[in-house]
């Protein structure tokens, strides 16, 4: 395997915070990375389908951008921390896709050894803190590593992703006021999908709107069109470099997710029309477009998308064949500090 059949990334190698600024191989690497997640999502609702995947499983089929726009302009030793509809993060910060998948299907040599699943992949080694169920706790995590990377002086910071769904919950108001007192390096990234699940998000949030929460903090926030990778890639780069010594900042990106909530939830509080208008800002197709207009020849494209469909075949064939974890596999990494005598 070459390294970029592995990482979806342009002939030189390099992932894309190593490549020039504003350049087409700069984003060709993006484009790659964006079809690395699309592949290993739409592969994992097919799994799901077929019953080869158990639990839930949260695609993220149209945000794409949002993810590798900011995780681009990260170092391999800042932080992040994810919600629910985690894959694209973990990807995007440089996860192992085929570790990945054997986490979903629940094998040994998954990213948590088969145990976490879907919602709760995890890989300290890239900086990856953890994909959460409850909604907004993911900032509290991200907001206490933040804390120690100040405490500790480390030239770092931690950025947690999370849906507009958590802008109303309480752990979230808490970790912005938290980050703002103590001027914490978080860089955080509200991904405005339009639903908390299954209720639109605009009918249930009072007030002047979802960045005015971190306003109300003194947090400095920017809004974006969270489909185009232009955008994320532009305001990431500013706002991760304000954050790292200088207090948090808020990213507030548009998008919208092409499927359903979960695999089992119909979608029917949705209309064909609005997601059908939506498909026309794929990430994907925007970023496509734009490049050839650019000058980036169609077969460079086709190469970034062939390079992630081949990894991601790799990865199931992978994950079909890994054994089930051991029995003693479920004790181990169990705390038992302070247990009862």
């Amino acid at each position: 395997m070459t390294s970029r059949e592995k990482s979806a990334v342009p002939p030189s190698g390099l992932p894309a915070s190593a490549i020039p600024l504003g350049s087409n191989e700069r984003f060709l690497s993006m484009l790659g990375k964006m079809y690395v997640i699309r592949e290993f999502e739409e592969a994992a609702g097919q799994e799901w389908h077929a019953g080869n995947i158990r639990g839930s499983v949260h695609q993220y089929v149209g945000q794409e951008a949002i993810a590798v726009g900011v995780c681009s302009n990260l170092r391999s030793d800042d932080y992040i921390s994810s919600n629910h509809r985690g894959h694209g993060h973990s990807i995007a910060k440089g996860a192992d896709p085929i570790g990945m998948m054997k986490e979903l299907f629940g094998r040994e040599g998954g990213t948590c050894g088969g145990k976490g699943g879907s919602m709760h992949i995890a890989d300290f080694s890239i900086g990856m803190l953890g994909a959460n169920g409850v909604v907004a706790d993911g900032v509290t995590i991200a907001v206490g590593a933040g804390h120690a990377i100040k405490v500790l002086k480390q030239d770092r910071i931690a950025v947690p992703f999370f849906g507009d769904g958590a802008v109303n919950r309480g752990p979230l108001m808490e970790s912005l006021n938290w980050a703002k007192i103590y001027d914490l390096p978080v860089l955080y990234v509200c991904e405005h999908n339009g639903y908390a699940a299954t209720t639109r998000t605009s009918d249930v949030t009072a007030g002047e709107g979802f960045i005015a929460r971190a306003r109300s903090f003194g947090i400095e926030g920017e809004e974006i069109d969270g489909n185009d990778i232009r955008a994320v890639d532009e305001v990431a780069r500013h706002l991760a470099q304000r954050v790292r010594g200088n207090g948090p900042a808020y990213i507030f990106a548009r998008t919208y997710r092409h499927h359903p909530h979960n695999l089992r939830d119909s979608g029917a509080y949705r209309t064909q029309d609005e997601i059908d208008r939506w498909k026309l800002k794929d990430p994907i197709k925007l970023a496509t477009s734009w490049l050839l207009e650019a000058g980036v020849a169609r077969a460079e494209i086709n190469a970034v998308e062939g390079d992630a469909k081949a990894l991601i075949a790799r990865a199931l064939t992978a994950a079909r064949s890994a054994p089930w974890p051991q029995l003693s596999a479920a004790l181990e990494n169990v705390q038992d500090l302070g247990a009862p005598l």
